[in-house]
């Protein structure tokens, strides 16, 4: 589904709105996102160390990098409003991390968005969204790993 305009969020009510395409998370992404926030365990960065003393059988992406991709998966699912310029985070609630994300072949992640609520304010449209991400594993088993609220406020052009 496709939301147009603020007003569109408005009256629509709560229940899922879109499911994202799959991203696929490999080393290099890990590398570069543990490089930027100086979170660089050797869990998440080092694969022959991994494959040998992780639990996972390898390095797993960090839970906050795939929690980042909510925004991406807003406006690729085509939900970000017409006549908003730009949307100022405004705070995640509930985030809860239910399983690791398996770095490498066979593995990536994909968005599951809800709409829990939507209202007009002085200051734009404020949106309540609810992100599921789940991860398709090698044998086609699909595992959410990642849950959150994403509170946004979309200011209006």
């Amino acid at each position: 589904m496709t939301l147009r305009t603020s007003a569109d969020y408005v009256t629509l009510g709560p229940g899922p709105l879109a499911v994202s395409d799959w991203i696929d998370v490999d080393q290099t992404r890990v590398n570069t996102f543990a490089d930027a926030t100086l979170h660089t365990h050797w869990l998440h960065t080092d694969p022959v160390r991994g494959a040998t003393e992780s639990p996972y059988g390898g390095t797993v992406a960090h839970g906050f990098l795939v929690l980042s991709f909510i925004n991406h998966a807003l406006d690729t699912c085509g939900l970000r409003p017409s006549d908003s310029k730009y949307a100022l985070n405004y705070g995640v609630d509930r985030v809860r991390f239910l399983a690791p994300m398996p770095v490498g072949t066979g593995f990536r992640v994909r968005d599951r968005i809800s709409l829990i609520e939507a209202s007009a304010h002085p200051k734009g449209l404020f949106t309540q969204t609810g992100h599921v991400f789940e991860i398709e594993r090698a044998d086609g088993d699909h595992v959410a790993c990642v849950s959150a609220e994403y509170l946004s406020i979309w200011v209006p052009t």
